[in-house]
């Protein structure tokens, strides 16, 4: 019987190429453990803290490592767990199940495609929103979701909320308990993926 495992993935910011490695459930708790990109420019670092786990990741948005906690149970039973980038609201980590990550990351893949190069040409002004064109459509369609009867609601029953715009995605926000749900913004599947939803429920706190 195969021992439990789970998929973890980045894209590295040195390569531009996505990493998706399988650890195994052991692996992750026992002991610190580290996965790198086959560049050796950039790796993961997961350690266990009794319930919980620290992970430093590499991000592909900002080009810094970030360090983050979350639940081990999350890490080891949710379906697909995503860190993002606290300035680009992007993500640059995924782990879960395999067929779950893989979907997550052929998404990013195509939000990464669209990032500024380190570099910008001379004279070229970086943009406010990674796409300035999804971003437009995106917030038009809230506009519409907003405006019908109960569009937007958080589980804690409060119906009140407010805006956040980021570079890549768009926050909603409760305004009695704080609970938010994002929006990602970058790409068209974002965009498919919100047409298709007639309302939006906020996970309260």
């Amino acid at each position: 019987m195969k021992e439990p495992s789970r998929t973890l993935a980045w894209i590295c910011p040195a390569c531009r190429q996505s990493v998706i490695v399988e650890r195994s459930v052991f692996s992750l708790t026992a002991a610190s453990s580290r996965a790198a990109c086959p560049c050796g420019k950039s790796e993961i670092k997961i350690r266990p803290l009794e319930n919980r786990v620290q992970i430093t990741v590499p991000c592909i948005s900002c080009g810094k490592d970030h360090q983050v906690t979350c639940s081990l149970d999350a890490l080891l039973h949710q379906k697909a767990i995503a860190l993002s980038c606290s300035a680009s609201g992007l993500d640059c980590f995924y782990a879960g199940e395999e067929e779950a990550v893989f979907a997550a990351v052929r998404r990013l893949e195509e939000a990464a495609d669209q990032l500024p190069p380190d570099e910008p040409a001379e004279g070229e002004e970086p943009g406010v929103f990674l796409n300035n064109i999804i971003m437009e459509e995106i917030l038009g369609e809230l506009k519409e979701i907003a405006s019908r009867p109960h569009g937007v609601t958080c589980t804690c029953g409060a119906d009140g909320w407010s805006l956040k715009v980021g570079y890549s995605a768009v926050d909603l926000i409760c305004g009695t308990c704080g609970g938010a749900l994002r929006i990602p913004a970058a790409t068209a599947s974002d965009l498919d993926d919100l047409c298709c939803k007639h309302k939006l429920i906020i996970k309260g706190r």
